[in-house]
């Protein structure tokens, strides 16, 4: 079996800080290549209520914890920060981590969010055009900080829509997050594929994850062949890294 790369979003829902700390230290134990959590306000997974943390405090909180494994939010909602406060946010945390941060993106999604937290909602497309409008500037804000960021500060952008969203990640991002059945991923893939050649990016300079919820009847291979070159297991409380040593076993096999 091909190398990939094998990466655990933790769930800030349902849990303790001190469970979530424990949670990241033992999947960076494990041996895990990346990191995540996800940037709400509520539980997205079991019901709508419960315990939740907010992401970006627990990065600051995992760049200090953890020592080797790449960490980031899969993925920050373009809405909720300006983006020169991102960048700058990711460069201080990239710093705390040693070089090691990871800049998710997406247009963002989740209504309630938005709702009790007083951002205007929109629609797709306008939130879309948020996200267009930002790159530019978060690159252009990380080009000018004093100190810059220690790593590469590689960018990642969520999201599978085939119209702009992808043609977004081939104008401007490193890697790709995406989801669903092999099948699925197999076709973003091309249709990814076709954007970098119509903005002319080498499409083997784009990275493609894919988040996988769900392991049960997971099919490792059918992925890979999709396309999929680093796969990230989400992961909940109580939390039970079981398949991510069983996926970190076959990536080293």
């Amino acid at each position: 079996m091909g190398r990939f790369k094998v990466g655990v979003q933790i769930h800030p829902q349902r849990a303790s800080i001190d469970e979530l700390r424990a949670a990241w230290k033992e999947a960076e134990a494990v041996g895990v290549d990346s990191l995540w959590t996800w940037d709400h306000f509520f539980p997205l997974r079991g019901g709508s209520e419960g315990a939740h943390f907010e992401g970006w405090s627990l990065l600051a909180a995992m760049a200090c914890d953890t020592e080797r494994a790449l960490f980031g939010m899969l993925v920050t909602c373009n809405s909720y920060r300006n983006p020169e406060l991102l960048a700058d946010m990711a460069r201080t945390i990239d710093h705390l981590s040693g070089g090691r941060m990871i800049l998710g993106i997406g247009a963002g999604w989740f209504e309630r969010d938005y709702d009790e937290y007083g951002y205007e909602f929109g629609t797709a497309r306008t939130r879309l055009q948020g996200l267009e409008e930002s790159l530019p500037r978060i690159k252009e804000r990380l080009a000018k900080l004093d100190p810059p960021p220690l790593g590469d500060m590689p960018i990642l952008i969520g999201g599978g829509g085939e119209k702009v969203t992808l043609r977004l990640v081939a104008e401007h991002a490193d890697m790709w997050n995406g989801g669903g059945s092999a099948e699925v991923i197999a076709h973003k893939n091309e249709v990814l594929d076709r954007w970098c050649s119509k903005v002319g990016r080498d499409p083997n300079d784009i990275e493609r994850s894919v988040i996988v919820n769900d392991v049960a009847g997971f099919d490792l291979d059918a992925m890979l062949r999709a396309g999929a070159q680093h796969i990230i297991l989400g992961r909940g409380s109580p939390f039970d890294f079981s398949p991510v040593k069983e996926l970190v076993a076959a990536a080293r096999s």
